[in-house]
């Protein structure tokens, strides 16, 4: 199959007018120049490899759209899985919480429907247009978590894992006040309240110190098995050091420009979400995603909340000249192929999965140059396709048009 008269994005460089070749389900060649014929009508389009997301919290949000409302399990994947194809997703690790206590979200977070959840994308991936993994979140707080998660490691139902420590008082939620506020607004509680519930919960927590010996066998196993491990909201170069001699290689959404300079200096990949970077600010009040890169401390953006922002971050970081934009790109592809370990994709070249995403990008004043997802092929096949891709290529009659 021939995609022709493209604009192709590169890791080095971007093509303004070239054609892929597909055989199978993967790439076989690259040109500088249009072919004679496309199998798809995307001449002036733009090819970008299939975004891999390492990090996306929705599938929770599918399976309870609102408190206590919970729908089955293989429902929400497919909607979510319809979503992300739509997005230009082609790789996609759902995350998945293995948290006893949640303060936002109810039971859909607690280990044992964490497992159900894992147990339910096992039973899908098949049948999934996206190659959906497991993101297992370990809240390390959580002493009841580590042998679920000891088992879905072991029956590799897992692929990748990362630590949080969603404690007020540090982390995502160091200033106090913030989260008093923020709790208020999201669960439409008395701000008196947010409070006692928080403190609380601190004291909960310190009345049961952190098992790190037991948290150092989950990332042990992790790491036999080949398996990436993130840490989360770094708040410090300190806790970078402690996620550091734990075996992290990927440092998620840190909070501080110190935390994501330090994890930088040591290696590890760095993950800001795109919907900060999209909207120029963090929900929390911490690092912006738009500074951290302007630094040159992140090398990934991650979905978080939503999967549409991934391109739209990435254009508009190019947009505005904080990277070119096949470095941009690269943020959301190949950077992060690479942090997750999966060689066979991330970037369009002979050899490569055929995963792509068709764009078009827009020109018009108030779109902002947005662009907009026509088509998404994975392993060589459509996955997503608009009218505009999937339209006829052969004009209709003269009478036709009349």
């Amino acid at each position: 199959m021939w995609l022709s008269d493209l604009r192709i994005v590169l890791p080095d460089r971007v093509i303004e007018r070239g054609a892929i070749r597909i055989e199978g389900d993967h790439i076989v060649e690259v040109l500088d120049h249009p072919a004679p014929s496309s199998d798809l009508a995307v001449a002036g389009l733009t090819a970008i490899p299939g975004i891999i997301d390492m990090h996306g919290d929705m599938l929770e949000r599918e399976i309870e759209p609102r408190p206590k409302a919970y729908l089955p399990y293989d429902l929400a994947l497919h909607e979510l899985d319809k979503r992300l194809a739509g997005s230009g997703v082609t790789t996609a690790y759902a995350a998945v919480s293995f948290s006893e206590i949640s303060v936002l979200r109810s039971t859909v977070r607690k280990e044992d429907t964490a497992r159900a959840i894992v147990q339910a994308i096992h039973d899908e991936r098949e049948h999934l247009m996206v190659d959906m993994r497991v993101h297992a979140r370990f809240e390390v707080t959580n002493q009841n978590a580590p042998p679920v998660l000891i088992d879905l490691l072991h029956k590799d139902l897992v692929h990748l894992v990362s630590l949080n420590d969603h404690t007020p008082g540090q982390g995502q939620y160091r200033d106090l006040e913030a989260y008093y506020k923020m709790m208020s607004e999201w669960r439409k509680i008395s701000a008196d309240y947010a409070q006692t519930m928080t403190r609380e919960r601190i004291e909960q927590i310190r009345e049961t110190p952190i098992a790190w010996d037991v948290i150092s066998e989950v990332t042990q196993l992790a790491r036999e098995r080949g398996m990436p491990i993130a840490s989360h909201d770094d708040d410090t170069p300190e806790k970078v050091a402690l996620m550091d001699r734990l075996g992290t290689t990927i440092s998620e959404f840190p909070v501080s420009m110190d935390a994501a300079a330090d994890a930088r200096r040591r290696g590890m990949h760095v993950a800001m979400g795109a919907p900060n970077a999209l909207r120029g600010v963090s929900t929390s009040g911490n690092l912006s995603a738009r500074d951290a890169i302007a630094a040159g401390v992140v090398d990934m953006l991650a979905a978080d909340y939503h999967p549409g922002a991934l391109l739209q971050a990435a254009f508009l970081i190019a947009q505005q000249g904080l990277l070119p934009l096949h470095e941009a790109i690269k943020l959301i592809t190949s950077n992060v192929a690479d942090a997750v370990k999966l060689a066979d994709r991330g970037v369009i070249a002979p050899g490569k999965r055929a995963d792509i995403a068709l764009l078009a990008e827009s020109h018009k004043a108030h779109d902002v140059g947005r662009p907009r997802v026509r088509a998404t092929l994975r392993n060589g096949r459509a996955i997503f396709m608009d009218k505009h891709v999937a339209a006829p290529r052969v004009a209709p009659p003269e009478w036709m048009r009349a």
